[in-house]
């Protein structure tokens, strides 16, 4: 069975989580990304507790989905691994996974509370509210934790694949948040969408409780912009709206460089 991955994968990995600092997303290392190799069955993430600033590409660990077994790198993967997996055993579309404990996603998971959608800038990337999960119960907490952390959120999708691409993410209760997307860098780019909204939405309810704005307004922003009829970007000029973000200098793809 292989134990290596497609070419590129680690190097997107590992910019994307240097990106998270640097986008304003983690206090010291809190926040992992990670990147799946489907045709091989592997996943790469960040290790447990190394500080971004010194992250480099030897550093990054290599785990099996079937079974979570560390099968590259010399240290301990994230504690959060096992939800990361649970994800990627779910919801066969997602290419990449970020969790944060961003401010203002996490003020809404310690409250238990969906992130309402109160306006266009929302509805742009998420089609509904960004839902939080129950809490977990007793026996959860006390055996397989990290995997039945990303199981209360697929237990709150139903297993919904197409719901999870039109709301890549969610809030585990009293937690924080966790998105996905195709690409380990589009997971990131919608962890800032949610800490960003997350923050208007708590700009906007301190000002006045607040309803959703008109439906149609909100479907005409998700699709300009997602499915067959979407016309938002020049695909050509760029791939990703995260295209400026994590270009490394080469001294950070090896630590023996």
């Amino acid at each position: 069975m292989t134990t290596t991955v497609r070419d590129g994968l680690r190097q997107e990995v590992l910019e994307a989580n240097l990106a998270i600092p640097q986008v304003g997303l983690a206090t010291l290392t809190w926040g992992n990304v990670s990147g799946i190799d489907r045709e091989a069955g592997l996943f790469v993430i960040k290790p447990s507790g190394v500080p971004y600033e010194d992250l480099t590409l030897d550093h990054l660990v290599t785990v099996r989905l079937s079974d979570g077994a560390v099968v590259g790198g010399d240290l301990r993967p994230s504690t959060d691994t096992e939800t990361h997996r649970c994800l990627y055993l779910a919801f066969p579309s997602i290419g990449g996974v970020t969790h944060t404990h961003s401010t203002h996603a996490v003020a809404f998971a310690q409250a238990r509370r969906d992130i309402p959608v109160l306006g266009t800038t929302h509805a742009d990337t998420f089609n509904g509210p960004i839902p939080c999960t129950p809490d977990l119960t007793p026996e959860q907490c006390a055996t397989d934790y990290e995997y039945n952390t990303g199981r209360v959120i697929v237990d709150m999708l139903r297993e919904d694949d197409g719901k999870a691409a039109e709301v890549p993410a969610a809030l585990v209760a009293n937690h924080g948040p966790f998105t996905w997307g195709p690409t380990a860098r589009k997971s990131l780019e919608h962890a800032i969408i949610c800490e960003a909204v997350a923050d208007i939405a708590l700009r906007t309810l301190a000002l006045i409780p607040s309803g959703p704005p008109p439906r149609h307004l909100l479907d005409r922003h998700y699709t300009r912009k997602h499915g067959p009829d979407a016309y938002y970007g020049n695909p050509e000029m760029a791939t990703s709206a995260m295209s400026s973000i994590g270009e490394l200098p080469s001294t950070r793809r090896s630590a023996s460089t």
